[in-house]
């Protein structure tokens, strides 16, 4: 239907982003603001300049089959980690990069490598934790491409310090889906699903100083059909015993459409 995706990702970027500043202690910044285009590392670069807690890379799938459907959540694969810290320890000796808020320059070659992993690996594991609660938020909402978070070589999820995920909304190459990539009741369906799971996120770690850090909500999980007690504590990363004792469980059975509180860390 000649739908491109540079158009209806962006729609649903402005979607997200009022979703976002629609809630209290969170604001949105747009990478790019209209029909233009931005080198991959700026994209993530752009976010570390803005001291962004969270990094997200909106796009709409394809693939040769057009039956294939369902929408998608990445984080870096190690293999890609591994080659980005190569690459920022091999330019740290002339680089004023600012890596977890610290300077690598004038670090000898051992500091800088230990900053830098105890940044990426702090990244890593807080990307991880987001793509976690985004998908959940997603498999609510209807059907996902695969039943748990991909892992990729994707060059936008490079940040050393800004988690970073990738969501593909649904697949461009699906005739069905592709009409929904076209509505704009649809496009902000997504952005508001995508933003309840960012937000459940920073309820349950949320960074220190910040409003919701003082300020933050419960987070509440509605059970859909396929879930299981267990499932849902690995998703949040709290215990199963929290879990149960927060919601005065004393089995692990739960009621599709029950609702759970999760508990904070």
């Amino acid at each position: 239907g000649r739908t491109r995706e540079k158009d209806v990702v962006l729609a649903i970027a402005r979607e997200l982003k009022k979703s976002i500043d629609a809630r209290p202690g969170m604001r949105g910044v747009l990478i790019r603001t209209g029909d233009y285009f931005i080198p991959l590392r700026d994209r993530f670069e752009k976010a570390r300049q803005h001291r962004a807690d969270l990094f997200v890379s909106v796009h709409a799938d394809a693939f040769t089959k057009r039956h294939v459907s369902g929408s998608s959540v990445f984080v870096l694969s190690r293999k890609g980690a591994s080659s980005e810290f190569a690459r920022r320890l091999a330019a740290s000796e002339n680089s004023a990069d600012l890596v977890g808020g610290v300077s690598l320059r004038g670090k000898d070659d051992m500091l800088a490598s230990v900053l830098l992993d105890l940044s990426q690996s702090a990244t890593m594991e807080a990307s991880s934790a987001v793509a976690d609660s985004v998908f959940a938020s997603l498999s609510r909402m209807g059907k996902t491409h695969k039943r748990h978070v991909g892992h990729a070589n994707f060059l936008v999820l490079k940040s050393p310090d800004v988690p970073s995920i990738l969501v593909e909304t649904a697949f461009i190459s699906n005739p069905s889906e592709e009409q929904r990539l076209r509505d704009s009741a649809w496009q902000k369906k997504m952005a508001r699903t995508i933003a309840n799971g960012v937000q459940d996120y920073f309820y349950l770690s949320p960074p220190p100083g910040t409003w919701i850090a003082a300020n933050r909500q419960p987070v509440k999980y509605r059970v859909v059909s396929g879930d299981t007690l267990g499932e849902i504590a690995d998703r949040y990363r709290v215990s199963l015993y929290s879990l149960r004792r927060a919601n005065g469980l004393k089995s692990d059975t739960i009621r599709i459409g029950s609702e759970l509180l999760i508990p904070t860390t």
